[in-house]
């Protein structure tokens, strides 16, 4: 019940926006072929789509290089269209998860991880 409340929250808030001409956006980041992860993932772009919200699933093979991965953040967090970024934990073991949430934005960091969000 408190979930369903929360949505029509949300999907209220995002229609007052995109009657302001603002349509809220977030990409969600998926590095391998976690299951639960993946899961996860597909649930939160259905709540997206289901509240009104643009949303933008990029999933990359577990072999995605930090380097590329860190670029990927990059662009997302330049990108007006994108409010929000989430990257799926899990990442691979190759890759510094605590690097890869500090390339994430403040503003943009959905999951609060940022220092800055602390």
């Amino acid at each position: 019940r408190r979930v369903h409340g929360l949505r029509a929250d949300v999907a209220r808030r995002a229609s007052a926006l995109r009657a302001r001409g603002i349509t809220p956006g977030l990409a969600v980041v998926l590095v391998g072929e976690n299951p639960a992860s993946q899961v996860y993932v597909r649930n939160k772009v259905k709540a997206c789509k289901d509240s009104g919200l643009h949303s933008v699933l990029e999933q990359y093979p577990a072999t995605l290089s930090e380097a590329d991965l860190l670029a990927r953040v990059d662009a997302l967090n330049r990108d007006p269209a994108i409010h929000g970024i989430l990257v799926q934990l899990p990442l691979p073991a190759h890759i510094d998860a605590q690097k890869v949430i500090e390339a994430i934005s403040p503003e943009k960091d959905v999951d609060g991880f940022h220092v800055a969000s602390a």
